[in-house]
């Protein structure tokens, strides 16, 4: 009878505790998320693969209206800002409040964890300063014809596959895909694939393992969620060897390439022809340097990186820059195919870009030339606006920090959600938000508010890969409007699956027709 007593009593102390856990923000004051369940917090649905983790951020950002609402991440107690001009404030003025993302990096034991979005202070700045160089316009100039060549072999498979003149169904998600993957293989991995003759070939199974990988068991899967929510269980789950296989496998990928690289003195204008600079001589030299491209031989006092970061970043710009890529070019094709009137603008002005330049009769385009495609440029700001490629951003609180207007302070070691998805469908900043319109990007339009178009984060930690992802789109989608007809179809929104990446995934394939124009 005393047993049972004294486990009564014990359990209902646990309860007590736990309930005082997840009315934090209520007794702070803050106005908090009125669908917390205990213990998954506001991530009930994530937890029964009901619905991907940025669409119940956005659904806790519309239910509210308060400029910040409490939430739980399962237990790991959470503030969602949901005021567009406090989340640039953030991320730009009050930077040095909110500098670390607070996710899971282990620099000693863990090496491949620590690459630009994970790293903290000091080691993140030291590294973004040194890696800044590399995405330069200069740099991206003399890389281009690296990312032509990858654009043709999506154009020829193309043409290869409407060859006899007549409207095709494509499934472009599939299509963006593919060159995604040969893209960043190409100009960052420095690797010469073709995955649209070669399917099967090594970096496209490393690829889609890294994004769909069902054998992965239940420890990694954990992991995973881990590393966002509680990186020290992360942390711990690492040295008890749940680790990613692929990973590794992309580190022997890049050292086998290094090694070939420098002991036959090969050089390519790529991004992973600058990490060996900056491994080698501490630095990545200036658009204006002669020998910009060159790579000097290791000299042990000078080394900068080790072959770890190197495969560590490269890893990093894959993930982020691959499936962003692709769904960037696909949504946006998708898009035009459900209106005529943007589709035709868009690919007039291609036309008469390629003409003015001399490039029509030749099949290719120049750097020049995609510049100057400046409604093509609003298509894709449009798309980013309502299909980010991250639907959510994330920081930390590193110092106290006191709300604008408000007596309510954020402690540190606070974790902080920026809802793009949210953000970006409001009514308040994007009038009629899932109509989709260019034009309201125009700087003659007064049809958004610019403060909430956030799409590569803002301020010091922005996406530095930044003007590449555009350019990787824009290419892409010039080779398929210039040589290719969109049949109109109806307008039918696109509705996204349960998955555990960071990335939004159509639930139903993306099907567009097409058909050779000449």
């Amino acid at each position: 009878m005393l047993f049972l007593f004294l486990l009564t009593t014990a359990l209902w102390i646990s309860w007590l505790i736990i309930k005082q856990h997840y009315t934090k923000w209520q007794r702070l004051g803050l106005e908090t998320d009125d669908r917390v369940i205990i213990p998954f917090g506001s991530l009930y649905q994530v937890f029964r693969k009901a619905k991907h983790l940025g669409l119940v951020i956005a659904d806790v950002y519309q239910r509210s209206h308060a400029p910040a609402v409490g939430m739980y991440m399962f237990f790991k107690p959470a503030i969602l800002v949901r005021d567009a001009t406090l989340a640039r404030q953030i991320m730009t003025a009050d930077f040095a409040s909110f500098h670390d993302r607070g996710v899971y990096v282990d620099e000693k034991y863990d090496p491949l964890s620590s690459h630009l979005f994970n790293l903290k202070g000091q080691t993140w700045r030291s590294l973004r300063q040194k890696l800044t160089p590399s995405f330069s316009s200069g740099k991206l100039k003399a890389m281009f014809e690296t990312i032509d060549e990858v654009a043709n072999k999506l154009n020829e498979y193309l043409l290869a596959k409407l060859d006899d003149g007549d409207m095709h169904t494509v499934e472009v998600k599939d299509l963006s895909t593919t060159y995604a993957i040969d893209i960043i293989g190409s100009v960052v991995f420095g690797l010469n694939i073709d995955s649209f003759k070669n399917p099967h070939n090594e970096f496209r199974v490393m690829s889609d393992g890294l994004f769909q990988n069902p054998n992965a068991n239940v420890l990694h899967r954990i992991r995973h969620v881990m590393n966002f929510i509680c990186p020290t269980v992360a942390g711990i789950l690492c040295r008890l060897g749940v680790t990613d296989p692929i990973t590794y496998a992309v580190r022997d990928i890049v050292q086998r390439t290094i090694e070939f690289r420098e002991q036959h003195g090969v050089m390519r204008k790529d991004l992973l022809q600058l990490l060996i600079q900056l491994k080698n001589t501490g630095k990545i030299s200036d658009d204006n340097d002669a020998e910009v491209w060159s790579v000097e031989s290791p000299a042990e006092n000078l080394k900068s990186l080790t072959i770890d970061m190197i495969a560590a970043n490269l890893l990093l710009f894959y993930i982020a820059g691959s499936e962003t890529t692709s769904a960037t070019i696909a949504f946006t094709l998708y898009e035009l195919a459900m209106d005529p009137e943007i589709y035709e603008k868009a690919q007039r002005e291609i036309d008469k870009c390629l003409e003015e330049h001399g490039l029509k009769a030749r099949g290719k385009l120049s750097y020049e030339v995609v510049q100057d495609m400046k409604y093509l440029d609003l298509c894709i700001m449009e798309t980013m606006r309502k299909y980010p490629g991250l639907p959510f951003l994330n920081r930390e609180c590193t110092q106290d920090y006191r709300l604008p207007d408000s007596d309510f302070t954020i402690t540190k070691g606070t974790a902080i959600l920026i809802s793009l998805y949210g953000i970006h469908r409001d009514e308040e900043y994007f009038p009629n938000p899932l109509d989709y319109k260019p034009e309201r990007f125009d700087p003659n339009s007064e049809d958004c508010n610019p403060v909430a178009y956030m799409p590569f984060g803002e301020g010091p930690r922005h996406c530095i890969a930044q003007r590449m992802g555009i350019l990787n789109v824009k290419v892409a989608l010039a080779k398929i409007l210039a040589n290719f007809h969109i049949e109109p179809m109806p307008r039918k929104e696109v509705e996204f699956k349960f998955h555990t990446t960071p990335v939004l995934i159509p639930k139903d394939a993306l099907r567009i027709k097409l058909s050779k124009r000449f």
